[in-house]
């Protein structure tokens, strides 16, 4: 049995390339493409698998980029468990602008799954559950109905499986009406779950604070981009700026942050402890270009620079 299945409904097939300055009209000559098995719980598989966690992904995957993509993760000899779908697996385009160093990102829908396909995904999880969490990352794909991970959790919870939740829109709200342990919301998102402005520090604690109470998650962690995060508990609550480093993309922070904290959770460590390794891996995962993610070694280093602080 496995400590830690990710779910990601959604997969891509991530490419990068760079270029000067993106322009209208005019075509655009773009430097060589880099390519990366993407999707949020894919990502957060790969950061577990570098840290020595007992990971396996399971996500959906068809055509030919489906193809590459599972390549491209026996590459990285991740553990993973394909639930074939008829449709292609999307790509998701990035492109680098050297003159400003912004990243313009180009996401696709992605396919039609249907029915059979994430029955098919929902009766792997229920027959092979983890140990310790099941992380549930990214969007859902066309076909899939918005209850699906409210689906997952609960099923997640009745075995005493700890779910670790990031997504949007309508899943998001459907699986926070279970409960999950840990959901990771964006300042923007914390905003529009509550309709509040939110315009301090003590706001988005606050904010956070009745989601708990509500019974909507045991701890969230508030993302403020380059600003850095925030831990909040029931009780408790920190705060840590961003790492200084010298930043190559931003794409691939949040996966990196959720991967770094299951992981440290996964090793028996506490909230503060798992934080601060969150926000070393989001640091890590700046360094190189695409969805290269973060690697161990800059995890190490990087956990005794963070600095957080009680709030």
């Amino acid at each position: 049995m496995t400590d830690i299945l990710t779910v990601t409904l959604n997969p891509a097939l991530d490419v990068l390339t760079t270029i000067d300055r993106v322009s209208d009209t005019h075509k655009m000559r773009c430097g060589p493409a880099l390519k990366h098995p993407g999707g949020g719980g894919v990502n957060v598989a790969r950061v577990l698998h570098r840290l020595g966690a007992n990971c396996v992904a399971v996500y959906l995957a068809g055509g030919v980029t489906g193809e590459r993509h599972r390549q491209l993760m026996r590459d990285e000899k991740v553990r993973c468990h394909l639930v074939p779908i008829a449709q292609e697996t999307r790509e998701s385009f990035s492109a680098h602008e050297l003159s400003t160093g912004h990243d313009f990102r180009f996401v696709l829908p992605g396919p039609e799954v249907a029915a059979a396909e994430y029955d098919a995904c929902f009766d792997y999880v229920a027959h092979h559950m983890p140990r310790q969490f099941l992380v549930i990352s990214g969007g859902l794909a066309p076909g899939i109905p918005t209850d699906f991970y409210a689906r997952l959790t609960a099923l997640a919870k009745s075995k005493g499986v700890r779910v670790v939740l990031d997504t949007n829109g309508p899943a998001l709200h459907a699986a926070l009406k279970e409960g999950v342990f840990l959901f990771k919301p964006s300042l923007r998102e914390l905003r529009e779950l509550t309709g509040q402005d939110l315009p301090d520090p003590a706001s988005w604690k606050a904010a956070a604070q009745q989601l708990i109470r509500d019974g909507k998650s045991d701890v969230v962690a508030v993302s403020l981009g380059e600003d850095g995060a925030m831990l909040v508990t029931a009780t408790q609550a920190w705060y840590a700026p961003s790492l200084k480093v010298a930043v190559q993309t931003t794409i691939g922070a949040g996966d990196s942050f959720v991967g770094g904290m299951v992981w440290a959770l996964s090793q028996g460590e506490g909230l503060e402890k798992a934080f601060q390794a969150g926000m070393a891996a989001a640091a890590a995962a700046l360094l190189a270009p695409g969805t290269s993610l973060c690697q161990a070694a800059d995890v190490v280093q990087f956990r005794a620079l963070v600095q957080d602080q009680p709030i």
